[in-house]
């Protein structure tokens, strides 16, 4: 199994350097090569620190010229709050929504961007409810205009246990969350997304455990909802591309372009992630594979910007990604910046945990 990793890690090793970066909008398309780049092997930590600082500058400078609207259901905590405070960074306008009152969210946003472009707002949202998802798209269109980006971010995974342990009640949550949840959020943002003539818009689908299929043993409920995710997608990409037999198309959406597409963050240190985790998979695959909130945040979110066309599978854990952090740990030997030998959280100096090792955002 390792021999194919070690030498396709190895060839990506010893390919020529990229060309140099020629103007802002290059050099802005390039921040995931960039952020690669700087986790690869051998690259000393002075070196990284420098690349991840030129990324933090490059951000700031395409504190923009022309700032997108972005919606972000699942905003006030994890890879949502995240993903809100790179778009800020960049000078885009956010509404942020969440089933908790996301007010301290947005306060806390606020203070650290004040100086900035970037506007913040937050609603209380149970995406699971038709009305209140209904009322989420006339907040945002009242409150940032025009919404080019949607990220159906919202979800839970009703703990990791045997499936036949589960009260029904909960399997129910989990599906309407992330089931229902993305399909009547998808469903209005491509409504409110129509009717914004000469407008290029993007709704992206979270997926998840169990996205290509393969077992998901303490999350079957969980991984069955992400399964439906890319045939939900694919279906609206055909709808929205090519239309539907015997349909007429919808006059009120001529002129505008509406794109549907796959989100993958992939392992991230949330309360998802490590609530009812054991020693034995922080070690591995946690140890190896999963990463912070503001870091995938800081790699997925120009992969979003840059995003064109329909259909499009943007992931975190790329294949380079995932064969870099392989061969750092089983070729190189490197331990965990995240989880010690022994499965605990490793605990940076200053910042706050909650019981179950997440770090505090705000």
């Amino acid at each position: 199994f390792f021999f194919p990793i070690m030498r396709a890690a190895l060839s990506r090793l010893l390919a020529p350097p990229p060309p140099p970066l020629t103007g802002r909008r290059t050099s802005m398309l390039l921040l995931p090569t960039i952020v690669a780049a700087a986790l690869s092997p051998g690259v000393p930590g002075a070196r990284r620190g420098a690349v991840h600082s030129a990324v933090s500058r490059l951000a700031m400078q395409q504190q923009t010229s022309s700032p997108k609207g972005v919606v972000i259901t699942g905003g006030a905590g994890g890879v949502g709050y995240a993903y809100a405070d790179e778009f800020l960074a960049r000078g885009h306008w956010v509404v942020i929504c969440d089933v908790k009152d996301p007010e301290p969210a947005v306060m806390a946003l606020r203070q650290k961007h004040g100086g900035g472009l970037g506007r913040i707002y937050g609603c209380t949202t149970d995406v699971s409810s038709a009305e209140s998802v209904g009322a989420l798209a006339q907040f945002a269109k009242e409150q940032i205009g025009t919404v080019h980006y949607w990220i159906n971010n919202a979800g839970i995974n009703g703990g990791r246990r045997p499936f036949t342990s589960l009260s029904t009640q909960t399997v129910e949550a989990v599906v309407k969350v992330n089931l229902i949840g993305v399909l009547l959020c998808t469903l209005e943002a491509i409504k409110l997304m129509r009717t914004q003539r000469g407008v290029e818009s993007h709704v992206f689908n979270t997926v998840g455990s169990g996205v290509k299929g393969g077992g998901t043993p303490g999350y079957a409920c969980y991984g069955a909802t992400k399964r439906g995710l890319p045939q939900l997608t694919d279906s609206l990409v055909k709808e929205l591309d090519d239309g539907v037999e015997g349909y007429e198309p919808d006059e009120a959406a001529r002129g505008a372009k509406v794109n549907v597409h796959t989100l993958s963050p992939g392992m991230v240190f949330t309360d998802l992630l490590l609530n009812d985790s054991t020693p034995k998979l922080r070690k591995f695959p946690f140890g190896v594979l999963a990463a912070q909130p503001p870091e995938v945040a800081q790699d997925l979110v120009p992969k979003i910007l840059a995003t064109s066309g329909n259909g499009q599978k943007v992931e975190f854990l790329t294949t380079d990604r995932i064969l870099t952090k392989f061969f750092e740990r089983f070729v190189q030997g490197k331990k965990s910046e995240y989880i010690d030998d022994n499965g605990n959280v490793i605990k940076v100096p200053g910042a706050q945990y909650l019981d179950n090792g997440v770090r505090v955002q705000y």
